[in-house]
């Protein structure tokens, strides 16, 4: 039984779709001004597993993951760069999309970016006026009147009372209270922008989500999902349109994953301590950057080092080595009545504990290095496969980038065959010097009945 903690409740609950069988589910995905950085990196593999592990579960999924193609941001990077908005955006999302292919992220069902959904964004905010939940004001902008809304502030537990006494807001003229955020913005000079009965301007960004949800999902749905800094105000921003525009629940579950943090300190663009994905690829296997962000439940905070990464690299080895020593016997289902299948499931159905779920991997490997059964081999690879792991043959992914550096596969090959002829020569200091310079260049050597192997670390 899955259980699923809500944000919205505090709480644990045992996940029930709307419609049995079918889990429909929204992820807040990228604004796409630049490449993505590692922090980005752990929110969408969290969903991504939570993805896999509801289809393993036999659900129909439908995941929508937006891109925000319009956006302050955007537009003052296309000005600095001298390209167009339309410009930077495609490039953006081409740079998105590699990278997160080499995170093994799934592609969601649909993808939809905001400027396809201007004409459902007018279409609500007049929705909106009309109930009285939201104004015109007279610089051309359109507001919501969150006091209008008697519910806002049940996600993050805010009152507005408490926020106005805890927090600086800045003054608007135009807005009737300070809290009130824009629906519509008016167009300035130079700036894309689109018809509405407000005159010429550009949609905020918290409706974007409420409409492109409902687009494909419905004005009711399962899952919605993001980091955790999206709570508030954005997604409660989302519920007070949604709701306010529709008068019925908007989402059942709630779900946040934790920050990834740099020094104990959250990783974001605005505070100019992040990596880029694309950075990081350039260092370490994007295998071992994914395996690293699903040793830890998605909800705790994640801490983000070189160090931390070469050590997730250490324990992907062991479970690629396993593989690699006794190679799977042929595709079985995963066979869920076995003990490593039954304590698989409960830590996944105990609200995606994918912490746990790693624990059963490596004593499954532990097993195999014991037993040798090309059968567990293949229930580690069929189970490791959920989690979007050790999909890749062995040796390919323990030799690492094989054909590329000083110490190419040949070069490797020629001094483990300079080492072996030391060897039977007695020449025992050559081949202790010759396995200290692979080592030092990051490749071990192991020796097994088999002959001499190598991997990279």
């Amino acid at each position: 039984m899955l259980t699923v903690y809500n944000t919205l409740a505090r709480e644990k609950q045992v996940f029930t779709p709307i419609e049995p069988g079918r889990v429909r589910m929204y992820v807040c995905g990228m604004t796409v001004y630049d490449l993505c950085h590692i922090g980005h990196a752990r929110m969408l593999a969290a969903f991504d597993i939570i993805y896999r592990w509801l289809h393993a579960s036999g659900y129909e999924v439908s995941y929508v993951r937006n891109i925000t193609d319009i956006d302050d941001k955007i537009i003052k990077r296309a000005l600095e760069r001298g390209i167009s908005a339309e410009a930077l955006v495609d490039e953006t999302i081409a740079d998105m999309h590699a990278d997160l292919a080499q995170l093994n992220l799934l592609p969601p069902t649909h993808e939809p970016r905001a400027t396809q959904h201007v004409d459902g964004m007018i279409a609500m905010t007049e929705k909106l006026i009309a109930k009285g939940r939201a104004y015109a004001a007279d610089n051309g902008d359109v507001y919501y009147a969150v006091r209008e809304f008697p519910g806002y502030g049940k996600l993050s537990g805010k009152s507005l009372d408490d926020l106005q006494a805890g927090q600086r807001v800045e003054v608007d003229p135009h807005k009737r209270d300070p809290f009130d955020f824009v629906l519509w913005k008016a167009a300035k000079p130079g700036e894309p922008s689109w018809e509405s009965p407000w005159g010429p301007g550009r949609p905020g960004w918290h409706i974007e989500c409420s409409v492109m949800s409902e687009h494909h999902l419905g004005s009711h749905f399962d899952i919605h999902g993001g980091g955790e800094d999206l709570q508030f105000p954005h997604h409660e921003n989302e519920i007070a349109q949604s709701e306010g525009c529709h008068d019925h629940a908007y989402v059942n579950y709630w779900m946040h994953n934790g920050f990834l943090q740099l020094s104990g300190e959250k990783m974001s663009k605005s505070l100019g301590n992040f990596f880029t994905i694309r950075d990081v690829l350039k260092a370490f296997d994007g295998e071992a950057v994914r395996f690293l962000i699903v040793k830890a439940h998605y909800r705790s905070p994640l801490n983000y080092s070189d160090d931390l990464i070469r050590d997730a690299k250490l324990g992907l080895d062991r479970l690629y080595t396993a593989l690699k020593n006794t190679p799977p016997e042929g595709r079985a289902p995963i066979d869920w009545n076995s003990s490593y299948g039954q304590r698989f499931k409960a830590a996944m159905d105990d609200d995606f504990n994918t912490a746990e779920a790693v624990a059963v991997l490596f004593e499954m490997a532990g097993e195999i290095n014991r037993q040798g059964s090309g059968e567990l081999a293949a229930q580690l690879k069929a189970l490791g496969g959920i989690l979007g792991l050790l999909q890749r043959d062995p040796q390919v992914y323990l030799q690492g980038q094989a054909g590329e550096g000083e110490y190419a596969a040949d070069k490797i090959e020629a001094l483990i065959a300079a080492r072996i002829a030391a060897r039977a020569a007695k020449d025992f200091a050559e081949s202790d010097r010759i396995r200290k310079e692979l080592l030092d260049h990051g490749v071990v050597l192991e020796d097994g009945a088999q002959g001499t192997s190598w991997r990279r670390v």
